[in-house]
């Protein structure tokens, strides 16, 4: 049970904000080193993990693409292509970007989308062009919304996406845990299926939220507008 200590390591840690990869490395060698492993045993396991997971080197081409696209304009062109497209606000943009990306990972294609590949480049810069287009230059808190909005209409749609797919890790790893620890059969296509309702539910919640998105950025602008003329009078006296 000492070796749960781990766990505190990271719950403090991340209460900290501490760098996540430190926190996670220094859980790690606290779990090792509590369940007698030595030195060498750790090293050997980090290198392990490290050369075992392929994804974790996939930054090393992402980053020099992304920011290839942005040197060359990617950003300001998504922003003066949504100026044009006066029928897709922030909120329905956002909403129709979880629904394509709720559907392509029900297929299983989880790789289009993602924060650094979609949302950073692409998604992100399009949805504040569509508020920059109503509300002019965005206050920061604005702004701050709209990337959190973002962020979620991906996370939301590829999470509750990906489970309807019957090859996708997450229910592999299920079907195997039920299967080698209680004995029981549990098919791939049986998790899948129930996970359709959950899908459709989040779908429609998440999606409801992202459509009235637009909602929040009215008051919020209206709400600046009132603290700026407020700032105005006070200058004036």
């Amino acid at each position: 049970m000492w070796v749960l200590l781990a766990i505190a390591v990271v719950v403090v840690g991340f209460a900290l904000r501490i760098n996540s990869m430190l926190v996670v490395t220094a859980a790690g060698i606290v779990a090792g080193l509590i369940g007698g492993l030595s030195p060498v045993k750790i090293l050997n396991a980090f290198g392990d993990g490290f050369a075992g997971s392929r994804s974790v080197t996939v930054f090393i081409v992402t980053l020099p693409v992304i920011g290839l696209i942005e040197r060359y304009g990617l950003q300001h062109q998504a922003r003066k292509l949504i100026s044009k497209l006066k029928v897709l606000t922030t909120g329905r943009l956002l909403a129709l970007y979880m629904l394509i990306r709720q559907g392509t990972a029900a297929v299983g294609l989880t790789s289009i989308g993602g924060y650094a590949q979609a949302v950073r480049p692409l998604i992100h810069p399009m949805a504040a062009g569509a508020a920059e287009r109503k509300y002019g230059k965005l206050p920061e808190k604005m702004q701050e919304k709209i990337k959190g909005f973002a962020a979620s209409a991906d996370t939301v749609g590829v999470f509750f996406g990906e489970d309807i797919f019957v090859a996708i890790g997450s229910i592999l790893l299920i079907t195997g845990f039920v299967d080698t620890t209680y004995g029981l059969k549990l098919e791939a296509i049986d998790i899948a299926v129930w996970a359709i309702p959950t899908g459709i539910c989040a779908l429609l919640i998440h999606g409801s939220r992202l459509w009235l998105l637009d909602r929040t950025l009215d008051k919020m602008a209206a709400q600046a507008d009132a603290e700026a003329m407020g700032e105005d009078e006070e200058v004036a006296r």
